[in-house]
Order: structure tokens, then sequence, then C-alpha cells
């Protein structure tokens, strides 16, 4: 049985210090390099939709890359941002801080977008996904143990979804649950595969 890995010829470079994004990467099999630069700018123009700040930003991350790419360059370049009514939670600033988010996210349903660029010298292809992500209630004792047991500090609205918090405290998800980890692994292996 013959299988041609659609990245086959590329040398892959993921420029994310995610360990979940780098444990969905080597999920689909495929054989690449993390590199991560220092004080990248993350800010974006204040009248842009929320909805498509990821993808702008996984495509402003990929520009500060474009002199290290060699011609078989493939890199990954992602952000992923959590919407609770219009509000952008992003990672959160300190225990306390996570405390709260989470006690915002209790009992309410959420969208999670994260956006994605697939970059070599010759092209860019970038595409967001949404999953909507439904709370039930938390108590206080719950977030508690949470935070501070387990680290949300890395996180956009302060939880992993892989972790206790997503056990215990997700009621159910419409879309990618790969998406809330922080890639869409089956819409990004579509996108590899056209590349």
């Amino acid at each position: 049985m013959d299988f041609t890995h659609p990245t086959s010829g590329y040398h892959l470079i993921l420029a994310s210090n995610s360990p979940r994004r780098r444990e969905l990467l080597s999920g689909i099999d495929v054989e690449y390099e993390v590199l991560t630069l220092p004080d990248i700018d993350e800010s974006y123009p204040d009248d842009i939709p929320h909805e498509e700040i990821p993808e702008f930003l996984s495509k402003k991350k990929a520009s500060a890359y474009l002199s290290l790419m060699q011609d078989n360059t493939l890199l990954i370049t992602a952000d992923t941002i959590v919407l609770l009514h219009g509000r952008i939670l992003g990672k959160p600033s300190d225990k306390e801080d996570a405390k709260q988010m989470l006690r915002g996210l209790s009992g309410e349903t959420h969208r999670v977008v994260t956006g994605v660029s697939l970059t070599s010298k010759e092209k860019q292809v970038s595409f967001s996904d949404i999953a909507h992500v439904t709370f039930g209630m938390l108590t206080d004792e719950e977030i508690n143990y949470y935070v501070e047991r387990y680290n949300p500090m890395d996180k956009a609205g302060a939880y992993g979804v892989q972790e206790w918090i997503g056990y215990v405290g997700v009621e159910r998800i419409e879309g990618s649950y790969f998406n809330v980890m922080g890639l869409p692994i089956f819409k990004m292996y579509r996108e590899l595969k056209q590349f």
C-alpha cells in the first residue's frame, strides 16, 4: 500500500511553543521542526471583526519568518482566541484573572476561533475554524482546583479542553474538538493536501 504524505518534499516548521499544537501535528505523522522567534508583534487593527483576528495574526506571525525560509520550507503559524459575548478572552495575566475568565465561561456558550497560515516562499494559504463550546455550571471550588493544579496561564480563555476542566466542565462542543485544543487538524490536513 503506497501512501505519500502531503508534506513530503517540504521541510516543515511549526512556529509555535504550544505543546497541544505539537501533539496534534505529530498525530498526523508529519516530521517537523519547532522554531519560535521572540517578541513577534501580535497587535491587530481595532476595527477588524473579532472572528478575523486569529487568521490576521497567523499571517502576521508568518511574515516574521520569511527571511529564514528556504525553497522547500513549509511554515505553519496559528493563533487561537476565545470569544464570549463579543469579548475576547486572551491568555490570563495571573491566577485571579484566570479564575474570573472561568467564572464568566461557567454555564455559557463561547466560540473558539483558530486561524492558520501555511506559508512557503511561493504562496500562502490561510483559513479559520470556529467551534462553539458550552460549559456546565462550575463551582468556585472546581475553578480554584483547576487553576491551582493545572497551568491555565498559557491558554486563551484560561482553560485546556484536554485537561481536567474540559472533562468535568464541557457539556458539548459544536465543531472541531481539535480546534478547541489549538489546531483544526482535519481542515489543516485537507489544506496540506491541496498545497
